[in-house]
């Protein structure tokens, strides 16, 4: 309750100022033709990206993970490398080599070349923990291939698919890097424009608003969709290998295919930080401020990495384990925040902290929280998917060896969803390091981080002096972005049903 009351600190915020605004002026403030546009466009880019980022990492994982790819394992950490370009990098990537990418086809292909990765890393999870057994039986049904993907594979990666598609809705609703130095207006650039331009807080709460329910509307979507259905199982069908199937004919088609995807999501990026790095005509090495950002980026992602992913399991615990309508609003809850920009987030923890706990503004701490309350769904989506497989039978026979419900998850559960937990702190050190406008809101007075340093260069288009702070933050994500690429392990042991340490 305490996780879901401090998530839910903006909501209270947008609907308090919806409250004072009255339903004439707010509905004066809704429509009119802007909105329209702005609702347009911002439903169309989600959709689309939604849909694009599920078959680009469905279909990428498969073929990493069932077919015979040469080279599985160096494709697997190429296709996972984009999560460390940020999505606002990858943006200024294209647009300074080619001013042409912008509107809506530019942030359709930068947009899904950034976020198809959290789709792609829980469904190539979830493919190495399913029981062959299945698919063979159906093969000895005479079903196709084809036919038993659709019916026997797809339906068992439902959690993978849903909660990785989730991420990347409530992560376009709230963009606002990408779109901007791509150009292309939804609520969340709105929202931006109307705060720094004429300071106008009825218009942009009210664009809030809007963005909440869309929020609302996916949340429910997944909710109907994920259904009641468990995916846990003991047993060690999973742990046998499988067999791949044979691409023939279509190997080199299928080898350039994934070899564009990695060229586009990695190669542009990287071709262009080298080329500004080399020639930028503002290019410069300020050692002493490249240090600072770099420390202060990485100390407050660890900080706001270890809290969220601890916030994130008990809030996962009652929604897998004790399932109902209130363990399922908590869960709910977490992710209303991550559908609103940083500055809504920002102006609500501004306002929270001065009339409730004064001591706490412009401190670490608030930052941390904006952080916790910001990408608190990307730990519950991945730490959940791991506590799915987890068998309950096996806490169920440590309690009958004696052990006391503590004792059951620190040498049962903890272990079995260890993966997870590392992969949910990765994600939020990821997203963490790269954030801007709530950084740039909550950070103690002289805090400067890689990415508001690098946003104050390329805002003022100034390409030479911004690549080294997009270089080192590409560099700080690699540690975390290997740690996602590693979700054997642990988890091989997990899908036997055995526990190293623990009673079952």
């Amino acid at each position: 309750m305490a996780v879901a009351v401090l998530a839910l600190i903006p909501l209270a915020y947008v609907a308090t100022y919806v409250v004072v605004i009255g339903p004439v002026e707010l509905w004066q403030l809704v429509a009119r033709p802007r909105i329209v546009e702005l609702l347009r466009n911002t439903i169309t880019l989600a959709a689309a990206c939604m849909a694009a980022t599920a078959v680009l990492g469905v279909g990428l994982a498969f073929l990493v993970e069932r077919t015979d790819l040469p080279g599985r394992r160096v494709w697997h950490g190429l296709l996972v490398a984009p999560l460390a370009v940020p999505a606002f990098v990858n943006g200024y990537a294209w647009v300074s080599l080619d001013r042409s990418v912008h509107g809506f086809a530019g942030a359709f292909g930068v947009v899904t070349l950034s976020y198809y990765p959290l789709v792609y890393l829980p469904v190539v999870a979830m493919l190495r923990r399913l029981d062959p057994a299945l698919e063979e039986s159906a093969w000895s049904l005479g079903h196709s291939r084809a036919r038993t993907f659709r019916t026997v594979v797809l339906p068992q990666l439902r959690p993978a698919l849903l909660g990785g598609a989730l991420l990347v809705g409530l992560h376009l609703l709230a963009e606002f890097g990408a779109l901007s130095l791509l150009r292309f207006p939804t609520f969340t650039t709105a929202i931006y424009d109307q705060y720094g331009s004429t300071f106008n807080g009825a218009a942009a709460t009210a664009m809030a608003g809007v963005l909440v329910l869309l929020c609302l509307v996916l949340l429910l979507a997944d909710l109907r969709l994920r259904g009641d259905r468990r995916y846990a199982r003991v047993g060690r069908g999973a742990a046998r290998s499988v067999v791949p199937v044979p691409l023939g004919p279509w190997r080199l088609p299928v080898l350039a295919t994934v070899g564009a995807v990695v060229g586009l999501a990695v190669g542009v990026p990287a071709i262009s930080l080298v080329r500004w790095l080399v020639v930028g005509t503002s290019t410069q090495f300020p050692l002493a401020e490249l240090t600072e950002a770099l420390v202060a980026t990485v100390a407050l992602a660890l900080a706001g990495a270890v809290v969220t992913t601890l916030a994130a399991i008990p809030v996962v615990w009652l929604a897998v384990r004790h399932r109902g309508r209130l363990s399922t609003l908590i869960e709910r809850s977490t992710y209303v925040a991550n559908a609103l920009p940083g500055i809504v987030v920002g102006l609500a923890l501004v306002v929270a902290s001065l009339r409730l706990v004064p001591v706490v503004y412009q401190t670490a701490t608030l930052l941390v929280a904006a952080y916790a309350i910001l990408f608190l769904p990307r730990a519950v989506v991945t730490v959940r998917a791991g506590l799915e497989q987890a068998p309950v039978v096996l806490d169920d026979v440590a309690h009958s060896l004696g052990l006391g419900p503590i004792a059951t998850a620190r040498r049962v559960t903890l272990p079995l969803i260890a993966p997870s937990l590392g992969a949910g702190a990765a994600l939020v050190f990821l997203a963490i390091s790269t954030e801007l406008t709530a950084t740039l809101m909550l950070s103690p007075i002289g805090t400067r981080t890689l990415a508001t340093e690098f946003w104050s260069a390329s805002s003022e288009l100034r390409y030479g002096a911004a690549a080294p702070y997009a270089l080192l933050l590409v560099l700080v994500s690699i540690p975390a972005t290997v740690l996602l690429m590693r979700t054997d392990g642990p988890a091989a042991q997990a899908e036997d049903g055995v526990v190293p340490g623990g009673p079952a």
